[in-house]
């Protein structure tokens, strides 16, 4: 979250990020558990937890879960009828594998169980994440390309099916040569170049240029000893849909350090996901 959000090139011993690019599993240790917790909104919570270990000298199997919850609303009748309490919540369960090509190259597939249920009403779908990775260790460099949610509802809410939201991505990932820096970037939903895919309450038309510059998100981290790292990122669109919701302080902006033990990795991110309040993640990998 440090890193703008999303970075499908980071070629990290972090098995979180195979939730991103199922191609980045060879880079993760042997029998990796992540666990990740966000305080977002009152009464949301998001969690999740991935795995991943070795299969042979070139594969890799990985397993996760994702899950948000909106807490606790009042349901009313369409004549504002107080009828009492729901729940709504989001979640996916994943399993994937990843086979190193060649000396460079990696590829990877994600399959997802996709559940929402909001009330009485619920959903499922099944879908494929497909991830290619390239890596040169020599260069400190790395570059993927991501398409995501390839699939559909097996279940829909009502009597009308809706569309999986596929997003295709690409990123990369360089660290300087003669510092301990690395910058990342990636542009996302690159299937979608209409401002109707932006929050925009005032239907103002949007520029070529800003829907241009809403598919990128950035990321720097520094590492001034190898045990540490501290980390920060700007995703243009979440800065852009949160300065139209009338929020611009810190939109778009998020921060993070974290520290890399022999075992162990510890990390805290902070980030604006709405005009209400920050969000706080906390992460933790332990490699078995």
């Amino acid at each position: 979250m440090a890193l703008g959000g999303l970075q499908v090139a980071l070629p990290d011993d972090d098995a979180a990020l195979v939730l991103q690019n199922p191609a980045l599993m060879p880079n993760v240790s042997d029998r990796s558990i992540n666990l990740g917790f966000l305080s977002y909104m009152q009464g949301c919570k998001s969690a999740n937890a991935s795995y991943v270990m070795a299969a042979g000298e070139r594969g890799s199997w990985g397993v996760g879960a994702q899950l948000l919850g909106y807490g606790s609303m009042k349901e009313m009748d369409i004549e504002g009828i107080e009828l009492g309490d729901f729940a709504a919540l989001d979640m996916a369960l994943s399993g994937g594998y990843a086979y190193t090509l060649t000396d460079h190259w990696a590829g990877g597939a994600m399959g997802k169980f996709v559940y929402s249920k909001y009330g009485h009403f619920s959903s499922v779908a099944l879908a494929v994440d497909l991830g290619l990775n390239y890596l040169n260790d020599a260069g400190d460099f790395s570059a993927s390309i991501v398409a995501a949610n390839l699939g559909g509802q097996v279940k829909s809410f009502g009597n009308k099916r809706e569309r999986l939201p596929f997003d295709l991505r690409v990123g990369i990932s360089k660290q300087l040569a003669n510092a301990p820096i690395r910058f990342s970037v990636s542009m996302v939903d690159l299937t979608r170049w209409s401002g109707r895919y932006y929050y925009n309450p005032a239907r103002d038309k949007e520029k070529g240029g800003k829907i241009f510059m809403n598919h990128f998100v950035l990321g720097v981290d520094v590492l001034p000893i190898e045990q540490l790292y501290i980390a920060a990122g700007y995703n243009f669109r979440m800065a852009s849909e949160l300065k139209a919701a009338g929020s611009s302080h810190a939109a778009g902006l998020s921060f993070g350090a974290g520290a890399n033990l022999k075992r162990l990795k510890i990390g805290l991110s902070y980030a604006k996901y709405h005009v209400s309040m920050p969000a706080l993640m906390a992460n933790v990998q332990y490699s078995l």
